[in-house]
């Protein structure tokens, strides 16, 4: 099998002054009559022209073969938005000295021309690729960013990948299509929806990636009110109301109405006991289970607070 080697990567690209230089992975792979091969893997994720780039991947495939002396594959993925730009060698010519390198390139813009092929294609590459390609396409139009993200949902459920590769790629195209908050609950709704025509409740998952989002919108309320109000008290209220208000959403799609009382309650729980109900209305199958969830915390802050005084 494959062996990652990122230690052995971190030692061997030191800094230098071609400038900032990372390599996402390294790895140890053998071929297929049983000889060792070295494989550097270098995924550029920027999105814009670097004018020193191939030297870099001159620089990454020499240092690795100076320290292991061993023949080195170096591989490039462009996704920046300039068709034009395909750097793929780099050298040069001293009296009648020659050094450089010629490396593969994929450059991710050519896939719109292919698109009918990542359709059919079942490798989950494929939906990286498009919702890359989509992101780019609906950068400016946040109506037609939903329904490509909704039709990018629909080709997860149907192509039969495993739950946590649905997981996986379901955190990808959410980051890369994010959508404003009015146009995001209606995209989770439709996504229950789905959920229940293809009979995959994965759904949960997701509220947990827009519970961690609302984490950090508490968070950034709480340093905006903390300027005003004291930072420490700012940065805990604004944390618990995001916190709280985005548990009630989860409660609310999986049960639906909440009671106005266990509303309340939610509300005047501290943040580390809403962590704790997260999971147990994740995990429930009726509102009569948070119901009693939230009773247990309750008594058992009571139990604490009679205790310590």
């Amino acid at each position: 099998p494959p062996e990652f080697l990122d230690k052995e990567l971190r030692q061997a690209v030191r800094e230098s002054e071609v400038g900032d230089r990372r390599v996402d992975q390294l790895t140890k792979v053998f071929r297929r009559g049983g000889q060792e091969a070295w494989v550097l893997v270098h995924v550029e994720v920027q999105g814009q022209v670097e004018s020193n780039f191939a030297e870099r991947m001159y620089v990454y495939n020499y240092r690795l073969f100076d320290r292991y002396h061993r023949q080195v594959a170096s591989l490039a993925v462009l996704t920046d938005e300039v068709v034009g730009w395909r750097p793929q060698a780099y050298g040069y010519e001293l009296w009648g000295c020659e050094v450089g390198i010629r490396f593969p390139v994929v450059k991710l813009l050519d896939y719109r021309q292919q698109w009918q092929r990542l359709e059919q294609d079942p490798n989950p590459f494929a939906i990286v690729v498009m919702a890359h390609l989509k992101s780019l396409e609906t950068r400016q139009d946040d109506r037609a960013r939903y329904a490509a993200k909704l039709w990018l949902m629909r080709q997860l459920y149907r192509r039969g990948y495993s739950r946590q590769e649905v997981i996986n790629l379901f955190r990808f195209i959410d980051w890369v299509m994010q959508l404003p908050s009015d146009l995001e609950k209606a995209f989770l709704d439709e996504l229950h929806a789905i959920e229940e025509v293809e009979r995959m409740p994965y759904i949960s998952t997701a509220e947990r990636l827009m519970m961690e989002r609302g984490l950090q919108k508490g968070l950034e309320q709480g340093l905006e009110q903390g300027l005003q109000q004291g930072l420490q008290q700012g940065l805990q209220q604004g944390l618990q109301q995001g916190q709280a208000e985005m548990l009630l959403r989860v409660i609310q799609r999986r049960f639906g109405e909440v009671p106005p009382d266990l509303a309340a309650q939610v509300r005047s729980l501290p943040v580390g006991q809403l962590v704790v109900l997260l999971d147990a209305a994740l995990s429930a199958t009726s509102l009569e289970e948070v119901l009693a969830a939230v009773d247990s915390l309750t008594a058992g802050a009571g139990n604490g607070d009679l205790m310590a005084a």
